[in-house]
């Protein structure tokens, strides 16, 4: 494989913006997290942010890296990348990020970067730069992991209404605003150690792409992957909070019983996807969740038209970012 050879200071800001896009992923997924568990209130958005941003950090000791090598070598050829491909697909992925975040809109960082690594690679040499297997596991599971979420939280949901059929609900509310603690932190856990491997995986094909890594490495430098989880962390402490009214009320109706089955069915489809190392969004994961939860009490709970919007910025997340790093890509060879 060809080096590429380019100056430590364009290194430096090509890594800094990687860092950038993790602090923006955990600051614009933050909501999917905490969002159930503020809108119950059960805690305090800055006791939940808090929380959310220290469970993700703890993933990195609970996760393994099995997500950062697939965004690291089984998205596009490795052969490919250069300052260019990278500064495209963050900054394609950033302004997406940016755009969803100020209207309100919970799509998708991890797809964002999938998008925008997959536009700058097109434009630099055509579909042939596109890995097909790693793709098509991405792309799979933007339909599964919603749907994961769906049945993961609506029969938990049903499983604790047959269990607590008998109890007041005074004493089901007291049990559930402890046990959502639980379910929030798990959330999180799941969140930090499936979205921190994505720009530990742009890190890693940026640092082979140099020379600094072998391509046969099995795992990232170490300072890759605290860096990494410092930075969603980071971000999650600021909170995307134009997106928490969205997750946490406005599709359903959300008490600490149905906070806890959405989260906890989330949590166990992050922690599937991670184990397999495939890069999902914790967007998708936690709205079919909710959905689940909402839709195993009666259908009608469900806003499906504020479930319709968000499945539409799903829909257009990929290609929108990809248009957005081609055109990054371009400018990337005027500015460095």
């Amino acid at each position: 494989m060809h080096t590429l050879q380019i100056s430590i200071y364009v290194l430096g800001l090509l890594i800094a913006l990687a860092l950038v896009f993790d602090f923006m992923n955990g600051f614009h997924d933050a909501a999917n997290a905490i969002a159930t568990v503020v809108s119950t209130g059960v805690l305090k958005p800055q006791t939940a942010v808090a929380m959310a941003a220290l469970f993700n950090f703890i993933a990195i000791f609970v996760v393994g890296l099995h997500v950062a090598s697939t965004v690291g070598k089984g998205t596009i050829d490795p052969g490919v990348v250069d300052q260019y491909v990278i500064f495209g697909a963050l900054v394609g992925a950033i302004a997406w990020n940016l755009f969803t975040w100020y209207y309100g809109i919970p799509s998708s960082s991890s797809h964002a970067l999938i998008g925008g690594l997959v536009g700058a690679a097109v434009a630099k040499s055509g579909t042939s730069a596109l890995m097909g297997d790693g793709l098509l596991k991405t792309v799979k599971w933007i339909i599964i992991s919603p749907l994961m979420g769906f049945v993961f939280g609506s029969i938990i949901m049903l499983i604790v209404s047959w269990l607590f059929v008998r109890s007041t609900p005074r004493r089901v509310d007291k049990w559930f605003r402890r046990l959502q603690l639980v379910s929030a932190a798990s959330y999180s856990l799941g969140h930090g150690g499936n979205d921190a491997q994505k720009t530990i995986g742009i890190i890693w094909m940026l640092l082979i792409a140099v020379g600094q890594v072998p391509v046969d490495a099995s795992a990232p430098p170490l300072w890759v992957v605290i860096s990494c989880y410092g930075a969603i962390s980071f971000g999650t402490l600021f909170g995307g909070w134009r997106i928490v009214k969205t997750m946490g009320q406005k599709i359903t109706k959300l008490k600490p019983v149905g906070g806890f089955c959405a989260e906890t069915g989330g949590a166990m489809t992050l922690l599937i996807a991670s184990h397999f190392g495939v890069p999902v969004s914790t967007t998708h994961t936690i709205t079919g969740a909710i959905v689940g939860v909402g839709s195993s009490q009666k259908m009608s709970a469900v806003r499906w038209g504020v479930a319709g919007n968000i499945v539409w910025a799903w829909v257009f997340t990929i290609p929108a970012s990809a248009f957005v790093a081609a055109l990054a890509f371009w400018v990337g060879h005027h500015i460095m």
